[in-house]
């Protein structure tokens, strides 16, 4: 830092200049695909990465896209719809014609610095893009072609990326190692859920004192949602842990007038819809929830309700796999009807202290690794934007 003030003081201490985003170098056009041609490619792995919305990617071979169309220099994608940002990529690549993407190659100009300056603009650009389209927010090139960029001397735009790299490769090592310790501790659930010689089979339905599912209030109906305050879960909130709040609340006219109807705590609630189907909880407050919710009321005379969570978490691929349909969709009498193996109360007690420990280690943002990655990375947003705020010079 203190090497970036001189450099700052020496080379620009009546600010620095701001140049467009378009003017900085080319901007890059993708090419013509298909969601479902780029599964197909995919079959056949090769070294060109094709880029869609979201986190959607296939890497293709050579011949599967026209050569003209990929970039083989380091250079700035825009995610220019659903949730917006930035990737630098530096192998050769494409993307969907209604994405674009910048290769800047202006003498002056360090393409990672402009990377990371972006990436304080997010935000802001979300905003822009939720106001062009509620349902599927989306920016347009002009509204990035008109970014202003600050150009500060060359030698201040290396010393900015050599320090965000290092916040940078701090981050990554310390989220390998909180993914190593996810994976040791996906195994040491899957040893410590191993049915012994004193457990007895039974299912989910057969050990719930009652199962049910929700509903959604009519969307963008007032007297359903405005000033509400009764918590009403969606499936995208189904995260494989606990909930102690909703993103959305519904009122208690929706409660009178709609299939929601309030669940008690400590359920254990699995999605059966879509992209969702499969995932689970725990509601630690009481909530409703809506009609792609399927919520077990576990008999506690049966089943610890944290031991039945942590197997249904644990069997999320075997329960996925039971969908049905275009969507793959699961319904109450496939989960009711999914094997649980019981050990004695006692001992289903023991499982879950050992596992609340490890769950703890690997996912609660209070403790260890994950508090410390969650440190550094607003430690890291914190600098990038601190570093990245030029004065403008006066012309």
């Amino acid at each position: 830092m203190s090497r970036l003030s001189v450099l700052i003081d020496e080379l620009c201490p009546d600010g620095v200049e701001y140049r467009t985003l378009a003017s900085l170098g080319r901007r890059n056009r993708g090419t013509a695909i298909t969601a479902s041609k780029m599964k197909v490619l995919a079959l056949t792995p090769g070294p060109i990465r094709v880029f869609a919305g979201g986190q959607t990617i296939a890497d293709v071979a050579e011949d599967a896209v026209p050569a003209k169309d990929v970039v083989r220099v380091p250079s700035i994608i825009v995610k220019s719809r659903g949730h917006i940002g930035f990737i630098y990529y530096t192998d050769p690549f494409t993307h969907k014609s209604e994405l674009w993407s910048y290769t800047l190659d202006h003498a002056d100009i360090d393409q990672k610095f402009v990377y990371y300056y972006l990436l304080t603009r997010v935000g802001a650009l979300q905003e822009l893009a939720r106001a062009t389209s509620v349902k599927l927010p989306q920016l347009s090139v002009r509204d990035t072609d008109g970014l202003r960029i600050p150009v500060p001397p060359l030698e201040v735009q290396r010393e900015i990326v050599r320090i965000l790299d290092q916040f940078t490769q701090l981050e990554a090592e310390l989220k390998a190692e909180l993914d190593a310790r996810a994976r040791q501790y996906g195994h040491y659930r899957q040893e410590a859920l191993q049915p012994g010689t004193d457990a007895r089979w039974s299912t989910l339905g057969a050990i719930s004192t009652r199962t049910s599912s929700g509903g959604t209030p009519r969307a963008g109906s007032a007297k359903y949602y405005e000033n509400g305050t009764i918590p009403w879960l969606r499936t995208n909130e189904v995260r494989f842990g606990e909930i102690w709040e909703t993103e959305v609340k519904i009122t208690g006219l929706a409660l009178g007038e709609t299939s929601a109807k309030w669940i008690p705590e400590n359920c254990v609630i699995i999605a059966i819809s879509g992209a969702t189907a499969g995932r689970s909880a725990v509601n630690k407050i009481p909530l409703t929830t809506n009609q792609h919710c399927c919520n077990l009321e576990i008999d506690p005379e049966q089943a610890d309700y944290r031991y039945v969570f942590y197997w249904v978490a644990a069997n999320y691929e075997k329960l996925k796999s039971l969908g049905r349909g275009a969507r793959a969709d699961l319904n109450s009498a496939l989960i009711k009807a999914f094997d649980i193996p019981l050990p004695p109360l006692p001992k289903q007690r023991e499982i879950v202290a050992l596992l609340e420990k490890f769950d703890a280690l690997v996912n609660d943002m209070a403790i260890g690794l994950p508090a410390e990655l969650a440190a550094r990375r607003r430690q890291y947003e914190y600098y990038r934007d601190k570093l990245l705020t030029f004065e403008e010079a006066v012309a």
